[in-house]
């Protein structure tokens, strides 16, 4: 990817006084943003080589804990460094924040000054290079799915998130004239994601009262991670800057839909879509149709990096437009595997499982690696189903944390793809997660039980 900023046009800029602060970030485990803010003056002058960080930073829960069990990091071993190493690649103006830029940033180990194996940019990064072995680049895209709501973090926080009121008091999932009351976010969110060089495609209202979707037009994998990644991060800022909260949880509230992030993927062989074959009935190449196999086969393995939380899985509720099975039709949307555009050179498959919670990092990876799996072993794609997806009892997608994080820790083909250690440290990460949840007395045990139990 060439940045929207090149070196020199930065210290151009570092020099006219234009740019006075360089985010430095990496993307951690939950697909945020983590790093430093550095004087422009000095990272052109030096701190664009490497910088550092603790190497707990890869091993933390949403709370920021620093929970046991992880090899790569522990009190008993000291926490030490990580040697942040930016991308200038990815440099680019951040312009709903004044004077500021930013880079994001390769993960090494501060000894080797090998690349950590399970960040998430280097676990992509590992998939991507294993399709180029086999001549070929991953074309993604991601339709991001968010809630915003009347009042502020600030305040939503200090009422303890009760009461919470979307923005909007009905359903509008396509709707102009709701949409316009919300132009006050969305209209600087478009233009600015945009000017930061991210293709930005259209936001249009969803399937909620208060619900969101922002589409970027499609890329090569990695670049496609690090847009989704920027444009969240951005979603979160420029609400906060209008004085509103925005949530990415799949499922903020179980009256109300959840909120996904579907993620539209194909194959492309020397600037050409490998997944089309014009003599197939739908257009699918063979190719295509192992990959889809690999898909299918594996769901249960990797739903963990399409769902990493107890909350995601509120979300699987027949009836929502979220899928219930790992199943795959033609333009039908009940099922979570649809395919789009079938019988052009634009056919591909949209898995519409992850939730908006996702790693885009570890989603988009995970599924490229059983896609390859599928290609390699040249797995046979079963028949598309047909009518109302959600009615049968096959295929159902893990319905916990837990069982996700079973799959996850038994998985041979992602232990193949990715490694032992990285499997292991996602598995960990899902454990943490349970155990948390665990210790919690939550509001519905206690208005169910106080009085009648």
């Amino acid at each position: 990817m060439t940045g929207v900023l090149s070196f020199e046009a930065l210290a151009a800029q570092v020099t006219d006084g234009s740019i006075d602060t360089v985010l430095v970030c990496f993307v951690d485990m939950q697909g945020r943003l983590m790093g430093k803010r550095f004087h422009a003056a000095h990272f052109v002058n030096g701190a664009w080589e490497e910088t550092h960080c603790c190497n707990y930073l890869l091993a933390t829960d949403l709370e920021m804990g620093t929970p046991d069990g992880y090899a790569s990091t522990s009190w008993e071993g000291g926490y030490g460094d990580y040697v942040m190493k930016p991308d200038l690649t990815t440099l680019r103006p951040i312009p709903w924040l004044e004077g500021t830029a930013m880079v994001l940033c390769d993960i090494l180990d501060h000894h080797t000054h090998l690349e950590v194996p399970h960040s998430p940019r280097a676990i992509l990064k590992k998939q991507v290079q294993r399709l180029a072995g086999m001549g070929f680049d991953a074309m993604v895209a991601t339709e991001l799915e968010f809630f915003l709501f009347e009042k502020s973090f600030d305040e939503v926080r200090t009422e303890e998130w009760r009461d919470l009121k979307p923005i909007s008091g009905y359903n509008e999932d396509y709707h102009i004239f709701q949409t316009t009351k919300e132009e006050h976010v969305m209209r600087p969110l478009r233009n600015h994601l945009w000017n930061a060089g991210i293709p930005v495609e259209n936001s249009k209202g969803e399937a909620e009262a208060g619900q969101e979707e922002l589409n970027i037009k499609y890329a090569k994998a990695l670049d496609t991670a690090e847009y989704h990644t920027v444009a969240k991060h951005a979603i979160k800022e420029i609400s906060w800057q209008q004085g509103h909260a925005v949530t990415f949880l799949s499922k903020w509230h179980h009256g109300r839909v959840g909120s996904s992030s579907h993620v539209h993927q194909s194959l492309w062989q020397n600037g050409v879509p490998a997944f089309y074959d014009e003599s197939d009935p739908l257009g699918m190449s063979n190719l295509m149709k192992n990959y889809m196999a690999g898909l299918l086969k594996y769901a249960p393995d990797y739903t963990y990096f399409m769902a990493p939380y107890i909350n995601s899985y509120k979300r699987f509720v027949k009836g929502t437009f979220a899928p219930t099975r790992t199943i795959w039709s033609v333009d039908n949307r009940t099922a979570g595997f649809r395919l789009c555009g079938s019988g052009t050179k634009a056919v591909r498959v949209e898995c519409r499982v992850p939730g908006s919670d996702m790693n885009p990092y570890l989603a988009i990876a995970s599924m490229l690696a059983a896609g390859i799996a599928g290609i390699e072993a040249q797995l046979t794609l079963q028949d598309p189903a047909k009518g109302d997806v959600y009615q049968g009892k096959s295929g159902m997608i893990p319905a916990t944390l837990s069982a996700a994080r079973d799959t996850l820790s038994s998985s041979s083909m992602l232990r193949a793809a990715m490694g032992d250690d990285v499997v292991d440290h996602y598995t960990r990460a899902a454990g943490v997660e349970i155990e948390e949840f665990e210790k919690v007395v939550t509001d519905w045990e206690i208005a169910r039980g106080f009085e009648r139990a």
